[in-house]
């Protein structure tokens, strides 16, 4: 039968202190500064997402044809639910993929 080997008690002196001297700075290790995402609809002061407008709404969607959230597109919610809105619209009349293109 096999031997199973416990943990050592904290207070023992087989415990190992853990070395935390080799690790860098994490303070030091940013190297840059995050920018906040700016909505472009609200930038540009444009009235309404053109649903017709399939070159602007193909930056929204991914390869695979899903549509970008909100956190990455880097739109408002009001501005994020027109292009939801508008992408559904052009793919109904086949302005834009379904899918991905293969």
């Amino acid at each position: 039968m096999a031997e199973y080997r416990s943990r050592p008690a904290e207070g023992s002196s087989d415990a190992r202190p853990r070395e935390r001297d080799n690790r860098p700075d994490r303070d030091k290790k940013r190297r840059f500064q995050v920018r906040k995402k700016v909505c472009r609809f609200c930038v540009d002061k444009t009235p309404f997402v053109d649903y017709k407008d399939s070159k602007l709404l193909r930056l929204f969607i991914t390869e695979r044809g899903k549509i970008l959230p909100r956190r990455i597109s880097g739109a408002c919610s009001r501005h994020q639910r027109e292009v939801t809105t508008a992408v559904k619209r052009a793919r109904n009349i086949a302005l834009l993929p379904f899918s991905g293109d293969k």
